[in-house]
């Protein structure tokens, strides 16, 4: 006979209690300190968990642009996917200082804000952040994603986040 089915709800549920009640014990949140021992680093850890955060790139006339992106946070580094054409690109280049909060799929903001400086990966970093990538989306970004960027043949572009701070209030 098999067993019934769980409430699928029921199950994320536990899933997600199980996955803070292991973060948050004492012996992981001193190995969480050690390996990330900085300031910025603290400021980092409130997104290892997160999965979207609403990424700010600001324009030549000082305005910011809000885009959704997947975020990996590995150490005190931070890193993300982007299509080469995206408009994004540019303003990275111009000011590398861009600002992120947790946000929902769709752009919504969840959280309060960081700031942070953006650094394009080339070669072998640009290999590795594309791993940890593919490990925590799967689906979503290790075949989607890199499908929709060969239909639009598009260079996959990965960025890095380091100094990730607290804005000034």
């Amino acid at each position: 006979m098999s067993q019934p089915r769980s409430n699928h709800a029921s199950t994320v549920t536990w899933i997600d209690s199980h996955r803070r009640s292991r973060l948050e014990t004492p012996e992981n949140q001193n190995i969480t300190m050690t390996n990330q021992g900085s300031s910025a680093s603290s400021a980092l850890a409130r997104f290892t968990a997160v999965k979207v955060v609403q990424l700010q790139t600001r324009k030549r006339d000082g305005t910011w642009v809000d885009t959704p992106v997947n975020l990996v946070v590995d150490g005190d580094r931070a890193y993300f996917r982007t299509p080469g054409k995206a408009s994004k690109n540019k303003r990275l280049r111009n000011f590398s200082e861009v600002r992120i909060r947790p946000c929902s799929w769709s752009g919504k903001p969840t959280g309060e804000p960081a700031q942070a400086t953006a650094r394009l990966l080339t070669g072998q970093e640009s290999k590795a952040a594309g791993a940890l990538i593919d490990k925590k989306f799967p689906i979503l970004q290790r075949f989607a994603v890199r499908l929709a960027h060969k239909l639009l043949r598009t260079p996959t572009l990965h960025y890095e986040l380091t100094g990730v701070t607290q804005p000034p209030t």
